[in-house]
């Protein structure tokens, strides 16, 4: 919500504020030593972020001395704080963590890394995806090099260069002696791509007898913006199998479809929260007249009166809802090209 305040108010009465002072590394190294047995604290949270790469060989001093599972633990919270303090910064950090000894502590690192946009940290999960021993590594590398197509699909990153993502992710997804983890978040990265070759490997994964290539295929099938998955998508709504319908729900949210609106809120009444919440969302995403009446029956529903949560779903919704053409203005802005018939145009979602 956007309103007018002055400077002062943001502490309530006018009050001035001492900013504080970022933490020393060896604050910063104390702290995350006792957070083994205390619990970490925003001191460490801060002490980490924007490390400079010369303080990397003091910290070694210390990680390497962490039990494994708590050093996987420190970097999975960091993870999460991340994604609410867009302040942090986890880059340095998590570039120094993805060789870490232990699996869980590099996959884990993998997920620091989801606001690097450079092309060094593009190159590291390219060799990540390719070489590291551990199949739970490598899925969650695949799965991270979705951003970078993305980015060459919106010419952030020269496309030349993050084209190597798509060949990468074409490599392994195709590759049958590849875990099939790692070929389903692979083919879920594809969904980025408007490379020739993206829809055939959609089509052979929905296709396939392997559930975890379908549940793929539909996640792919929402990234690619396109209509053309419109009826398998509503067709997978009705599946007996809870996560492809969470999938196909959070596809018809990104495609925009229309026709599905019905059944996603029906579905909203089912007792999964997690599909409770992406019909909701994929509601909001569909917009227009109809479902915001839809949206407001909900909010007003006495089920959900208590909630606060699916009250704070519901209102993101309605605010989703009442721009209608968000998309649309989006492939606008992205797609230059009046000649490209290409409903995605260039653009596509991370997620």
């Amino acid at each position: 919500m956007n309103y007018e305040h002055d400077e002062d108010d943001d502490l309530g009465f006018g009050d001035e504020v001492e900013e504080i002072p970022h933490p020393t590394l060896p604050q910063t190294l104390e702290a995350l030593q006792q957070g083994a047995a205390t619990g970490l604290t925003a001191l460490v949270h801060y002490g980490l972020s924007k490390l400079e790469s010369d303080q990397i060989a003091e910290l070694d001093t210390v990680w390497q001395r962490l039990d494994a599972e708590y050093r996987a633990r420190v970097i999975q919270e960091l993870v999460d704080t991340s994604e609410t303090n867009f302040e942090l910064d986890f880059r340095t950090l998590g570039l120094y963590a993805v060789e870490d000894d232990d699996a869980a502590v590099r996959a884990a690192a993998v997920e620091l890394l989801w606001t690097d946009e450079t092309l060094e940290g593009m190159r590291t999960l390219l060799n990540l995806a390719f070489e590291d021993d551990s199949s739970a590594v490598r899925a969650q590398a695949a799965s991270a090099l979705g951003k970078y197509i993305l980015l060459g699909e919106l010419d952030d990153l020269p496309e030349t260069q993050t084209a190597a993502c798509v060949d990468a992710c074409f490599a392994m997804f195709h590759n049958e002696d590849e875990d099939i983890e790692v070929r389903r978040r692979a083919l879920e990265s594809l969904g980025n791509a408007s490379r020739d070759g993206v829809n055939e490997a959609i089509l052979e994964g929905y296709h396939s007898q392997e559930r975890a290539f379908k549940i793929g295929a539909l996640f792919a099938m929402g990234k690619s913006f396109d209509h053309e998955w419109s009826s398998m998508v509503q067709h997978e709504l009705n599946s007996p199998d809870s996560e492809v319908r969470y999938e196909a729900a959070r596809a018809a949210g990104e495609i925009g479809i229309e026709e599905a609106v019905p059944k996603l809120s029906r579905m909203v009444h089912e007792p999964d929260r997690d599909i409770q919440e992406v019909c909701i969302w994929a509601l909001g995403e569909i917009g227009g007249k109809e479902v915001t009446r839809i949206l407001q029956r909900l909010m007003d529903d006495p089920a959900y009166a208590i909630d606060e949560a699916m009250i704070e779903s519901l209102e993101d919704a309605l605010v989703s809802a009442s721009m209608p053409g968000e998309n649309l203005l989006l492939w606008d802005l992205v797609d230059e090209d009046p000649e490209n018939d290409d409903p995605r145009g260039n653009a596509s979602r991370w997620n």
